[in-house]
């Protein structure tokens, strides 16, 4: 599973708020909500102007805004550098788990499991 398109990242004001998995949102995991990826599934961000990359755990579902494909927790956010913009094009591509991908990993980005 291969996705292009915008992602944002959650606002402060939804910390310690429940996601959709039953955690408590923190922002400084490495997690992201997206529509339809299973609950626990992992994927990397890769941003477009950036090459920068990141893998997320998906624990919560959205974004709704139009256009928008994934919500990124502040610390995905800031690896990518997006942190200073509303949105930003990204690629995001379903890994089997943050082992994995480490082992795939191109050295851009962090890799953890966001717990």
């Amino acid at each position: 599973m291969v996705q292009s398109g915008e992602a944002s990242w959650y606002a402060e004001k939804f910390q310690g708020r429940q996601t959709a998995n039953g955690e408590r949102f923190d922002p400084g995991a490495l997690t992201a909500a997206h529509r339809t990826l299973p609950l626990g599934s992992y994927v990397r961000v890769r941003s477009m102007a950036t090459g920068k990359s990141v893998v997320v755990r998906i624990n919560d579902r959205g974004p709704y805004v139009k256009g928008r494909i994934i919500d990124l927790s502040y610390a995905a956010a800031k690896t990518l550098g997006l942190t200073d913009a509303r949105s930003m094009r990204v690629r995001i591509e379903r890994v089997e788990n943050a082992q994995s991908a480490q082992s795939e990993s191109d050295g851009g980005g962090v890799l953890t499991t966001g717990r």
